[in-house]
């Protein structure tokens, strides 16, 4: 294990995609997220909302993604919310217009609200998935999420325990390229 309990979970964190029950509750993924929304979020706009969905909750949803698919992959589609014990729905609320901060640079701060998050859930010990697909932008699911106009679905993050606990060991720094330009002139591209 490292020494920097940050840089261990950076590196250990992996996404889980075998996770059971049980899951965080909901005092403790209050207490994650609140310290999650710590992350970059330039004039603390906060644009994100965060939509639980537990137990039967989730057979629902599975409907409305079911609905929402062709019909030959609806069964498939309608199962899916049952991969883990809980599914957190992400939402990014921007503020339109705002005069200082910029729509990417909101959708920035939600990304890094969720990408902290997961970071602070595997320091704890749970599993995490951030997971999409085509039907964020279906109307069946964005009415079952009762969604605005305007709100954008990002998809899922899938918490649970995972099934492999071996799945978290540590990873070296990649010995890719940094794509740090220490040198840069404008020749220089």
């Amino acid at each position: 294990m490292n020494p920097d309990p940050v840089l261990d979970a950076v590196l250990t964190r992996r996404s889980i995609p075998d996770l059971t029950a049980p899951a965080p509750t909901r005092t403790e993924l209050e207490e994650l997220v609140q310290a999650a929304a710590t992350a970059p979020d330039h004039g603390r706009i906060r644009p994100w909302r965060l939509i639980p969905v537990t137990g039967d909750e989730r057979a629902r949803l599975g409907e409305a993604l079911g609905e929402a698919t062709p019909p030959e992959q609806a069964h498939r589609a309608s199962a899916k919310p049952l991969r883990a014990p809980l599914l957190l729905t992400i939402v990014h609320c921007p503020v339109p217009d705002h005069p200082r901060v910029p729509p990417w640079e909101q959708l920035a701060a939600t990304t890094a609200m969720i990408t902290t998050l997961s970071l602070l859930l595997h320091s704890r010990g749970w599993g995490s998935i951030w997971r999409t697909g085509p039907a964020i932008e279906a109307p069946q699911v964005r009415k079952y999420l009762g969604l605005d106009y305007g709100e954008q679905l990002l998809g899922w993050l899938y918490i649970g325990t995972s099934l492999r606990p071996d799945a978290t060991r540590e990873r070296s720094l990649p010995e890719v390229r940094t794509k740090i330009s220490w040198e840069y002139t404008p020749d220089s591209r």
